[in-house]
């Protein structure tokens, strides 16, 4: 991190979090940050579904909720971009406060409710965008009030699904009432069923994606498993943030709502290299949950992982974090001797048996 860029976030971290994370869209979009474009090597870049990733790393669902920086956010170093959660009508979300730093653990809590403005608004700022070397997709959410969310869900990818390189299907989301429940066999077969068929519709075919949680028993997430791979689901993003709460320190720590960050890492990892077993390689799988160096990136890729994505890391780190996470990647594989990531991937599941 560059003086620069610490006085930033300590001018930042002044804020209530709320209004800092919506200064900072606020300063990507006006070019007050530098941008270094992606951060790539022979041995960084990948495929994922058919995307061609500059490198494995991605920035998760939740930053820019209503798709307004995603020009700017694709010359941050990432490797690939995730919008969203964008739902059919525009909605407030829970009351505020609803953002929490917990600064001792390197974490946050949130409880946003799929606050956005929409996804016709999404669909006007995501046709604007310049297409390039990095992709941009959309995480797809369901109304708080609706009375068929898998309908919502078709409708947000209707509008916006020829705008995006990728889609993903939330049903993990802690801060929606009875949104998890979709994750059980039936509903999420079903769900994936309506929501492939929009896709299919599209003049494009792009990946779907299915992000699920990490608080899944492992009757359940064995049950889940056999229904993904049966499924259209292209990859599973694995995990979402996580209602448990041990060992945390910071004062916000009871604040309700899910926790993101690094307390979350060995939870989502042993998440990922279980359903990479359960999985055996059938559908790729994302991990995020935690990730905030080059060796946490490096875990998830061996516990099964071929792409990764973050978010709360760069609350603390900036986003210059991004480039320093991906160099040290590449070192990384350099030095155990994997000319790709593709090579590394599911190298070490029994780690998080």
């Amino acid at each position: 991190m560059n003086p620069v860029e610490r006085i930033g976030l300590g001018l930042l971290h002044r804020l209530e979090p709320e209004r800092a994370h919506a200064l900072s869209l606020v300063a990507l979009r006006g070019g007050l940050v530098p941008l270094p474009g992606p951060v790539t090597s022979p041995r960084l870049a990948t495929e994922l579904c058919g995307l061609s990733l500059p490198n494995p790393l991605g920035l998760a669902a939740g930053y820019d909720k209503d798709c307004v920086a995603a020009a700017a956010l694709v010359r941050a170093g990432f490797g690939f971009v995730e919008c969203g959660a964008v739902t059919p009508r525009a909605q407030p979300g829970n009351p505020r406060p609803r953002l929490f730093r917990l600064r001792e653990d390197r974490a946050v809590i949130n409880r946003f409710g799929f606050n956005n403005a929409g996804m016709e608004a999404a669909r006007r700022r995501l046709q604007r965008r310049p297409r390039g070397a990095v992709p941009v997709g959309l995480n797809l959410g369901a109304n708080k009030d609706s009375a068929d969310r898998a309908r919502d869900y078709v409708r947000v990818l209707e509008a916006c699904g020829p705008h995006v390189d990728f889609a993903t299907i939330n049903v993990s989301s802690p801060n929606t009432a009875g949104l998890r429940d979709l994750q059980g066999p039936e509903a999420l077969a079903g769900l994936i069923g309506r929501v492939a068929e929009m896709r299919d519709a599209l003049a494009r075919r792009i990946p779907l994606f299915v992000k699920i949680a990490p608080d899944l028993e492992a009757g359940a997430l064995a049950e889940m498993a056999a229904v993904l791979v049966e499924s259209a689901a292209d990859a599973v993003i694995a995990t979402n943030t996580t209602l448990a709460r041990e060992g945390l320190k910071s004062a916000n720590s009871r604040e309700k709502g899910g926790l993101s960050g690094a307390p979350l890492f060995e939870k989502s990892t042993r998440v990922l290299a279980r359903l990479a077993r359960l999985t055996g390689g059938r559908l790729p799988l994302i991990g995020v949950g935690g990730v905030g160096s080059a060796a946490e990136a490096y875990a998830k890729i061996r516990a099964g992982a071929s792409a990764i994505q973050l978010y709360t890391a760069l609350v603390y780190g900036g986003l210059s974090l991004v480039g320093e996470i991906a160099r040290g990647l590449d070192d990384l594989l350099a030095r155990d001797g994997f000319a790709t990531v593709a090579d590394a991937v599911g190298t070490g599941t029994e780690e998080y048996a």
